[in-house]
């Protein structure tokens, strides 16, 4: 066994001396080639560089890069951002995260032949042997600290359950997940291969999920690896991190979060890194560089990042979509009570602009679509050409309060239920089917209402007024006629009335005159 490890380990400086007699062979030519690829990536165009009243960008040697804000993925800095390139072994933080979201640390994992035998001569390896077992915890630290690739193998062995190449669609369907666009992985190391490739944006948007692991980002900066002798692995093992980004290290960061480089000829120096500084969190990924480049570009990129740009709460600066004022559905227990309102601005929500730019100059659009569970909708905010964040507007109702809504669902039927809003489906056999929502801004509703309801009752006074008061002259002359005739056939029946009275008067007193001449001739 000793014989073994001695014998690795001079082949191991023997492949070394030969690369390096080959490289002092080739250097002059290189240098010139390296020059002009230099040259060539630094006049390539930075695309955010060409965005209205954006601060400008340092000019770096990589062929592609971006800086991205880790908590929104706003995007700070781009270029070539989207174009494939080879990721060497930057691929390894994407194979470490897998492994620490579905395995326990002190998990066993045993090598096999094929693992320890299919990397490349002359290869980053710890000399782990068929047979031979590691903890899965210091397998993530021989990948991350060392890009051991044989290790790497061993990890894809032991969760795809076969060989490692049945890992790859795992990698493939996990890159989807976290939000990558050209991305196709065909193994778990890096290693050169034509159909391995990613993009500076695919692996950014991986670096969200790795940098949110604090046990890899304190991995990645261990200045060395440091394996004793147990009875599944015999060699005491010492390996140094070579990244020179870390404490203590030629191009050390203060405030660094986590880092993993990548080389090889095809795909150059590579580096993935993360930052923190003021409560601002930036992700850097540079390809296709020539090193010390990587370094160089990568500290130019998180410094522009941390001197140009603000991190903006959206909650205490939004007024338009500020749902604390009544814009919004209030309710609890008491429909007309102080209650609180159903709906909210996230209140971790925050956008990024630059220094010398004022919330209000950010614009936001709102979508009903994409949103999760808890969301009613989502406000998207652009700062001229720059997409500078999200913010959500959430259901506030706690699960065991609220009232009763009938909301349509896909099928056109009712639930009055109020678990389809605020409890989780526990039947987990049944179809989840998400009710419909709509984002209504009382206040307009109550102003447009109350418009609807003046004209009302402006029209019914210019009714009322029609009705009293007659306007139309052939109508009223008419109306007077009728009157007037109606006046004087009462004036003739009131004469009539009088003259019969008075004749009728008259004869009575003829009459009683008669009877008094009739009693006096008596």
């Amino acid at each position: 066994m000793i014989f073994k490890r001695f014998f690795k380990s001079s082949l191991r400086g023997i492949t070394y001396a030969l690369g390096l007699t080959v490289l002092l062979q080739t250097m002059p030519v290189q240098a010139t080639e390296i020059e002009d690829r230099i040259a060539a990536n630094q006049a390539m165009e930075v695309e955010s560089n060409q965005w209205k009243n954006w601060p400008a960008g340092p000019i770096v040697s990589a062929e592609s890069a971006i800086l991205m804000d880790a908590d929104t993925g706003v995007i700070l800095y781009s270029k070539n951002i989207h174009a494939k390139h080879y990721p060497a072994s930057t691929t390894k933080i994407l194979t470490t995260l897998i492994a620490m979201e579905r395995c326990s640390l002190d998990e066993m994992v045993t090598f096999s032949y094929k693992a320890t035998h299919d990397i490349d001569p002359g290869s980053n390896h710890i000399g782990i042997d068929a047979d031979e077992q590691l903890p899965m915890e210091d397998c993530l630290k021989a990948i991350l600290i060392r890009s051991a690739n044989e290790v790497s193998f061993g990890v894809a062995e032991h969760i795809a359950g076969d060989s490692w190449e049945a890992f790859a669609p795992i990698m493939n369907e996990r890159a989807k997940e976290l939000g990558c666009l050209n991305s196709n992985f065909v193994n778990p190391n890096g290693l050169p291969n034509e159909e391995h490739v990613t993009t500076v944006y695919d692996m950014a948007m991986i670096g969200r999920a790795f940098f949110e692991n604090d046990i890899l980002c304190q991995m990645t900066q261990m200045k060395q690896l440091h394996l004793y002798p147990t009875d599944t692995q015999p060699h005491e093992i010492w390996e140094n991190n070579m990244m020179l980004l870390i404490p203590g290290k030629q191009y050390a960061y203060e405030g660094l979060v986590g880092c993993k480089t990548g080389y090889t000829n095809a795909a150059r120096s590579c580096l993935v890194s993360c930052a923190e500084r003021n409560g601002m969190k930036l992700i850097c990924v540079v390809f296709k560089d020539e090193s010390p480049y990587q370094y160089e570009d990568t500290i130019a990129l998180f410094e522009y990042g941390f001197n140009n740009f603000d991190k903006h709460n959206i909650a205490d600066n939004e007024t338009k979509y500020n749902l604390s004022t009544g814009n919004s559905y209030s309710g609890s227990n008491d429909i007309f009570g102080s209650s609180e309102s159903l709906l909210a601005l996230n209140e971790a929500d925050y956008i990024i602009l630059p220094k010398n730019a004022a919330f209000a100059e950010a614009t936001a659009t709102i979508s009903y679509e994409g949103t999760g569970k808890k969301e009613a909708a989502k406000l998207t905010y652009k700062y001229y050409d720059a997409v500078v964040g999200e913010a959500s507007i959430d259901f506030t109702m706690a699960d065991d309060e609220g009232y009763d809504f009938e909301m349509a669902d896909g099928d056109g039927e009712t639930d009055s239920s109020a678990d389809t809003v605020s409890k989780p489906q526990t039947d987990t056999t049944k179809e989840e089917k998400e009710p419909s929502f709509f984002f209504i801004n009382l206040k307009k509703i109550f102003i447009f209402l109350g418009i609807v309801a003046g004209c009302l009752a402006v029209l019914g006074v210019i009714l009322l007024f029609l009705r009293n008061y007659q306007i139309n002259p052939s109508r009223s002359s008419r109306d007077m006629w009728v009157r007037k005739r109606r006046g004087r056939s009462t004036r003739y029946k009131r004469q009539n009335i009088s003259i019969d009275l008075q004749q009728k008067r008259r004869q009575q007193i003829a009459d009683a005159k008669r009877r008094q001449r009739r009693t006096r001739r008596r």
